[in-house]
Order: structure tokens, then sequence, then C-alpha cells
């Protein structure tokens, strides 16, 4: 079984909301006992490109991440924007790039992940690399209903209550999710009414 999902879907539909969810669910204990151990570690591969300006700094790099992930046993990584590790590191006198250092380790199934990417992205760069692809199980993420988005912005009523230090009413949560679909049109729900409220 494929044990990487890649969440595929339109900017603003919850794809890196789901991955933070998950770490927040391993935190609380609201998981199944074999994901308790667990935790969530984001990869970002610009801080990881940076500065690597001799021939092999990228691949090292890269492979002690793995390395120490592997050795460790109990990270998912997080991958934001998933499409970004084909080419990531290539040029730097050398052709190996994030995708092709990350493929051994998925294929050996020692290195667990959950990635993130539109549909586009998808298609134009990860379901072209058979070899990567058949790595990861693809998730669709559809926009969420206006109910959902409703509860959605309910649950993060109170973070941003705290935050902003205002009382955000039940009212306010409706119009903002009802005003985003209505006229937020070149959005996504919930990101819109997130925006908004």
């Amino acid at each position: 079984t494929k044990n990487n999902p890649v969440l595929v879907g339109d900017a603003g539909v919850g794809k890196t909301a789901l991955a933070l969810g998950l770490a927040q669910r391993i935190a609380s204990g609201d998981v199944p006992a074999e994901m308790a151990k667990m935790r969530v570690l984001e990869l970002d591969l610009m801080n990881v490109v940076a500065g690597t300006r001799f021939r092999g700094d990228f691949e090292e790099r890269m492979n002690n991440i793995i390395k120490d992930i592997e050795e460790d046993g109990k990270v998912i990584l997080f991958i934001d924007e998933l499409h970004t590790i084909m080419g990531s590191g290539s040029g730097i006198d050398s052709t190996l790039d994030a995708a092709n250092i990350l493929k051994p380790a998925l294929a050996r199934g020692t290195l667990r992940t959950v990635g993130a990417t539109t549909q586009e992205e998808y298609q134009k760069h990860i379901e072209k690399d058979a070899a990567l692809s058949r790595r990861f199980a693809k998730v669709t993420i559809e926009e969420p209903s206006l109910a959902d988005s409703m509860t959605i912005l309910q649950g993060l009523k109170a973070t941003y209550e705290k935050h902003h230090r205002v009382q955000i009413t039940d009212e306010a949560v409706e119009t903002a999710v009802k005003m985003a679909h209505r006229y937020l049109t070149s959005r996504h729900l919930p990101d819109s009414a997130i925006d908004l409220l």
C-alpha cells in the first residue's frame, strides 16, 4: 500500500490545514495507537537549497535529512507545494534534484510523507514521473461546502478572538462564509472566508 498521500486541490481549500490538523491530532493523542508517537515535520526546500554553492552540497543535505528521518522512524515529512521537489537543487553542477534523492527512500518505504499541491501542478510535474507518482496516493481535496466552511470557521473562531482580542459572533462567521462565496468567486472556501473574518 502507498503510505504517502499527496493532497491535491485548489489553492485555499485546506490542504496545508489538513496536514497541520494531523500534527495537532497526533500531539493531542487523537490518533490510532500506531501513530501516537509520530510527529509531523515540514521540509522547507528553500532552506535546504540556500547556501549550497558546491557540487554535492544539496545532495549531502538531503541525504542527511533522509538518514535522520529513517533512523528516527517516527517522522512524517510534510512537503507543501510537493511539485517543487522536481528540479529543486539541480543546476548546482548537478542533475540530481530533490525528487530523485527522495525516490529510493520512498521506494524502500522508510520515508513517510504527506505532500500537497494543486491539480495543475500534480499533472504537470508529479504525474509525468511514473517512478515518483507510484510512490504517492493521490487524495483529491474538494472545496468545502458552505456548511462545512462555517464549521471550519467556528473551529478557528476562538483562536482569532484571542489573537485579535475581539469577540466574533456566529452571525459574523455565517456572513463571512456567505459573502466570500458570493463575492470572492476567484478564491476558494474556506480560505476566502477566513480572510474576510
